[in-house]
């Protein structure tokens, strides 16, 4: 059986999410002490903070968390009496911290130059990467860490099998697939960013032959082409690549650190009212 540090250390470089546990409070009668952790994922728990009804709730707890992608800090005071199963009678305090989760699902369509700058890119941020091509022949030999090759002869089908929020990046060799996967995506329209290589004039062509094809403008203006960011100039491959990285890092941290609750005052919140009280006077003094 790992201990929390090794089962951590083993999921993370398996790219694997997780819940790091922690008792950060005790008082009373309690099954382990302040300071004792265990680390949850979708399928397994590894160490313990005491086991029971309070071990199955956290875990309970921890596996919400990674269904829901929750990326924030969490924490919750429990009584370890009669409504719990537990007969300790003290009271914990949790401490939840995701750990690895994956912030973006993102496939890539094209394996040219730009493909073969970016998806390195890609692969370095906390990320899973399809990266789709029917040219074998257009992928290195070395597939980074955490990108999955996927040779397909309709490169259009693997828009099915998209997570809903996926990042879809187009940027083949043909502008005519390019057209088919950008209709097949905006068809299915709940990704959370939409990029396709190419210059506005390439976007006003488009635009119009997927009006003709019955897209209205609202789904239209979800597609970013030109994608990227605009400050960041050049033509070369990784230039490009560099644009484009920069831009899926701005998406998904958009609302990162927006709530507003500071760590001080929820941990005060779940304090015991003596813990609490000392924590007050310590403030008071400084």
């Amino acid at each position: 059986m790992y201990n929390w540090i090794d089962a951590l250390a083993d999921l993370q470089s398996k790219g694997e999410p997780c819940v790091l546990v922690t008792i950060i409070e005790e008082l009373g009668s309690t099954p382990r002490n302040a300071g004792s952790k265990m680390v949850i994922s979708a399928t397994q728990a590894f160490d313990t903070i005491g086991g029971g009804h309070l071990e199955y709730k956290a875990m309970q707890i921890g596996r919400e968390m990674l269904a829901s992608g929750k990326q924030n800090t969490h924490l919750e005071r429990f009584s370890l009496g009669a409504s719990l199963g537990q007969c300790c009678g003290g009271v914990t305090v949790l401490l939840f911290e995701p750990m690895g989760q994956v912030q973006a699902q993102i496939a890539v369509f094209g394996a040219g130059h730009v493909g073969r700058a970016l998806v390195p890119l890609l692969a370095s941020l906390p990320c899973r990467v399809r990266w789709i091509d029917s040219r074998e022949a257009e992928f290195p030999d070395q597939i980074p860490h955490g990108v999955r090759k996927i040779v397909a002869e309709e490169p259009v089908d693997e828009i099915d099998d998209l997570p809903a929020g996926s990042y879809c990046i187009v940027m083949t060799h043909n502008h005519q697939l390019d057209l088919e996967l950008t209709a097949a995506i905006l068809k299915r329209n709940d990704f959370a960013y939409f990029g396709l290589i190419g210059s506005k004039t390439k976007r006003v062509k488009f635009e119009h032959r997927l009006r003709e094809r019955g897209f209205d403008n609202a789904v239209l203006q979800r597609m970013r082409c030109p994608m990227g960011i605009g400050e960041v100039k050049g033509k070369l491959p990784v230039e490009i690549a560099v644009s484009i990285a920069g831009e899926i890092i701005a998406t998904y941290n958009a609302d990162f650190g927006q709530h507003t609750a500071s760590a001080g005052s929820s941990i005060a919140k779940m304090l015991p009212a003596s813990r609490r009280s000392q924590a007050t006077n310590l403030k008071a003094s400084n």
